[in-house]
């Protein structure tokens, strides 16, 4: 398991409420969609990212996490296993307070570098899932 209960009530709950989605287009068909939407219902700010930069759910899109122009707390990966890692990557660089793979993304050596560079990280996981079960 690469994240316990308390560190997806930490993510969620704790380490801020602006949420870059890579991945997210505004395709209506693909689960980022879906989820983006889950998480502005729960009081998240979505940050679409995706190379369109579309505007995804009344949010302004960038092409990657280094254009956006403000701090992101969390990154959500909804990109291929084998494209992950450097986005966990970029996220560290850029600031960010967790990392956050989507179910059915995994990559083991981007989860220990991202949790020896000190985010929080969570793995093969859906926090459109868990954050109901919040309560």
């Amino acid at each position: 398991m690469y994240g316990d209960q308390a560190t997806i009530r930490k993510i969620l709950s704790e380490s801020g409420d602006t949420w870059a989605i890579v991945g997210l287009s505004s395709n209506e068909r693909r689960a980022a969609y879906g989820v983006a939407g889950v998480l502005q219902r729960f009081g998240k700010r979505i940050v679409p990212v995706h190379p369109k930069a579309e505007t995804v759910h009344g949010e302004k899109g960038y092409a990657s996490l280094a254009d956006i122009p403000f701090e992101v707390d969390v990154v959500d990966v909804f990109v291929n296993s084998d494209l992950a890692g450097p986005v966990a990557d970029e996220a560290v660089a850029t600031g960010a307070k967790a990392v956050w793979f989507q179910l059915g993304v995994i990559d083991e050596a981007a989860y220990d570098r991202t949790r020896a560079s000190g985010l929080d990280m969570v793995m093969d996981r859906c926090p459109a899932i868990e954050i109901p079960r919040l309560g």
